[in-house]
């Protein structure tokens, strides 16, 4: 584990960053600092505005998910082995990608079928 302290400490500052984003997306879409809007124009603009709003926060969500994974991984010891062939995944795609769980291969064939 300790030869990826540092990947540890760097995923748990993208999960504060993630879950600070979160707090933000959910107080705009409940609309915390504003009620809602009377204007019918302006309603349906601020509907799709929450859309988007609810996918950034659905996507947020996921990756929130991912991190957690990858910490569990590396305090069990298997960070960096891929979960489909059980291969090393490469140290450029694990700084590209630190939540990554598989190797490229595996990934990209997973990603076609």
């Amino acid at each position: 584990m300790k030869e990826y302290q540092e990947v540890r400490n760097h995923l748990i500052e993208m999960l504060e960053e993630l879950d600070d984003r979160l707090g933000k997306i959910t107080d705009d879409v409940k609309h915390v600092d504003h009620p809602p809007e009377q204007d019918f124009s302006e309603q349906a603009i601020e509907a799709e505005n929450d859309e988007v709003l609810d996918a950034l926060g659905n996507a947020a969500r996921d990756e929130v998910e991912k991190i957690k994974q990858a910490i569990s991984r590396i305090d069990a010891g298997t960070y960096g082995i891929c979960l489909i062939c059980g291969e090393p995944i490469k140290k450029e795609r694990l700084s590209a990608l630190p939540y990554a769980n598989h190797c490229i291969r595996c990934a990209e064939h997973k990603e076609h079928h």
